[in-house]
């Protein structure tokens, strides 16, 4: 981007660089659904001979966008090959200001069907892990995570709705956000899911992940803002799912970054967060009525489905006409998370029990097998979707095997600002590698980060 601002880099030169390692490498890990070769040149030409290129935020940074919003020209499938409506006739918002900041639109990727589950894999596709290609990049943004991880682009554009930014930041070892409620468009539609799905992005640093924030939010970026005094943190390694725990590494990890915390100067305490049985029954709800609701939006009849997707849409269904699907309940749980952070900042939590799942057609298993591993490997991340608070997620290490580790941060309302401050002074003490070694840009091809 500097060097755009400067002319001593095309954004055309940073495009083709990208595309080529790209080329080198999605046959093995298999981010992107489709490539948009010429239509990114010629958006990169666009950039290039602009007057004001140096004004541009984002001006040549080659970025992805997850297969579940609208780009204009494009396919829309949100994962289903039963979706066969003709190109969109406009950007979503966000892609919008991607755009508008001097981005360009590289590629779509990848995501499970209607973008419900923690592993990213369809009909002849499964996407894989860069940092193993044997595990998964998680999901639903698995297939922006892996291209990200891998090098193809230095930023790519992810939404939650139970933890679908966050998981696949903590399986390939990126830095998300996952925005508070009203912050970044979300629109009703494909990446709602009754309120609780977020559009955000996926980086391998801070600053990138700000810089995209701050374009996401309509906002004009700015250096983060220290607080006025050391934070008080709560810590919490309590599974909001009975019966569950994280594995040894895991918690390590959060002791380590507790250690760091200390150290730079911020209190940390022990408090478990107050999320209710009834909290996770309203989160549930919503992710199993919003198949029902993407489904019929798309114009997919339910026998066209996959049979998980099929029947997840039929309960998804029935709770709506039972009256699950309750805006009190999430409000409530809002109101008792604005409660625990009267006296602490940030909430510290894990984010996986252990490590990714493996890299297979789960598409082709029951519904009942997807769901049973997703949330035995997940429980951490879809309380905040319900409450509407932001949520991040950053590597602290890394599994005897080589895997990324992660822990997450919380926030009430607003504190996106404070959650990318800690996270950068994390960054600081402890930087993480920023590609995955197999597949790290910097040393297979000459495709430029950030």
């Amino acid at each position: 981007m500097r060097l755009v601002h400067s002319g001593e880099v095309s954004a055309v030169d940073v495009v083709r660089a990208h595309l080529a390692h790209i080329d080198a490498v999605d046959g093995r890990i298999g981010a992107f659904r489709v490539l948009r070769r010429e239509a990114a040149l010629a958006e990169a030409h666009a950039v290039d001979t602009a007057l004001t290129r140096f004004a541009l935020p984002l001006a040549g940074v080659p970025i992805a966008v997850k297969d579940n919003v609208a780009v204009a020209g494009e396919v829309c499938t949100d994962g289903s090959v039963a979706r066969n409506s003709g190109p969109e006739p406009r950007d979503h918002p966000v892609v919008a200001r991607l755009r508008k900041a001097g981005a360009i639109i590289v590629g779509i990727t990848r995501v499970p069907e209607l973008c419900l589950y923690g592993t990213t894999d369809g009909p002849g596709t499964v996407s894989r892990n860069p940092w193993d290609t044997a595990r998964s990049p998680a999901g639903s943004s698995g297939g922006s995570a892996a291209a990200v991880a891998a090098g193809c682009v230095p930023v790519a554009h992810g939404n939650d709705g139970m933890g679908s930014l966050r998981l696949p930041a903590a399986a390939c070892g990126l830095v998300t956000l996952k925005p508070g409620r009203g912050v970044v468009p979300a629109e009703i539609g494909l990446d709602s899911w009754s309120g609780m799905a977020e559009n955000g992005a996926l980086a391998t640093t801070v600053a990138d992940l700000a810089l995209v924030q701050a374009v996401l939010a309509g906002q004009a970026p700015a250096p983060l803002e220290a607080p006025a005094r050391p934070l008080r943190i709560a810590v919490s390694t309590r599974s909001p799912v009975p019966g569950l725990r994280a594995d040894g590494p895991t918690r390590g990890a959060v002791d380590a970054v507790v250690s760091l915390l200390t150290a730079a100067g911020h209190t940390v305490v022990q408090r478990n967060p107050p999320v209710s049985t009834g909290a996770a029954v309203g989160a549930l709800a919503r992710w199993m009525a919003g198949a029902e609701d993407d489904a019929e939006q798309l114009g997919i009849l339910r026998n066209e489905l996959q049979p998980r997707s099929r029947t997840h849409a039929r309960i998804g269904r029935a709770l709506r006409s039972a009256g699950l699907v309750r805006p009190r309940t999430a409000e409530r749980f809002r109101e008792r998370m604005a409660g625990f952070f009267e006296d602490v900042d940030l909430l510290l939590t894990p984010v996986t029990t252990g490590p990714p799942l493996a890299a297979r057609p789960w598409h082709e298993r029951s519904f009942l097998a997807n769901v049973t591993a997703n949330a035995r490997w997940a429980p951490w991340t879809a309380a905040w979707n319900l409450a509407g608070l932001p949520a991040l997620v950053l590597p602290a290490g890394n599994r005897p095997e080589g895997l990324p580790l992660a822990v997450q941060f919380v926030g009430p309302p607003g504190a996106e600002g404070r959650l990318l401050w800690v996270a950068e002074e994390l960054e600081r003490r402890k930087p993480w590698r920023r590609y995955a070694p197999v597949f790290d840009p910097t040393v297979a091809s000459t495709a430029a980060p950030v």
